[in-house]
């Protein structure tokens, strides 16, 4: 004869047979507490996805520069790419290869950081020493280095497209008054640049 198998009794915390409404409600609230920590995780993960994503994204079109020289008051600057300069507006390029500048700046020397003076279209004179854009005294050429090397004069006419008259206000200023920087055109240039300190 087969014995019957008895199947055990579990008892409600209300002491009733089978759980009680109060336990299926803790049971109940136990697993949407787990599936909302389970769609948080997903949740930050996406956040923090999508901010890897935007700071990977404005990394590729900023930086941050450190201005070694003397020639701007600004030493810490944030530069964006792909922006066209605007007067007044600070930009940041790589100076053309030649002797001077990689005596005073070393072969593998950082980019310029100048100001904008003349945009494309503006016209740079030269009057004795002094150089005028659009009619006004910008800066004052030196006809040797501090170290005694013969410097030229920067191009003068109209400011071509895509090129800019870059200058400081300093009196040793290497810029676009001396022909061995020129003017600064757009294949060359890295940025815009916002002084921050």
């Amino acid at each position: 004869m087969l014995k019957p198998k008895l199947q055990p009794v579990v008892a409600g915390s209300d002491g009733s047979l089978g759980p009680s409404l109060g336990d299926r409600h803790e049971a109940a609230a136990g697993r949407r507490s787990r599936l909302l920590r389970q769609w948080a995780s997903v949740a930050l993960l996406g956040v923090l996805w999508a901010g890897y994503n935007s700071l990977s994204a404005w990394q590729d079109s900023h930086a941050f520069m450190v201005n070694a020289s003397e020639s701007l008051p600004n030493w810490a600057f944030f530069v964006t790419d792909n922006k066209a300069p605007a007067k007044g507006q600070y930009v940041f390029f790589a100076p053309p290869q030649g002797e001077i500048v990689e005596r005073h700046f070393g072969p593998d020397q950082g980019p310029f950081g100048k100001q904008v003076i003349g945009m494309p279209g503006s016209v740079v004179e030269h009057r004795g020493e002094w150089v005028y854009v659009d009619g006004v005294r910008t800066a004052h050429m030196k006809p040797r280095t501090r170290f005694g090397e013969e410097l030229h004069p920067g191009p003068t006419g109209v400011v071509p497209d895509n090129c800019y008259y870059v200058g400081t206000p300093h009196p040793d200023g290497f810029d676009s008054r001396y022909a061995e920087i020129g003017f600064a055109c757009r294949k060359a240039i890295l940025g815009t640049g916002t002084p921050i300190l």
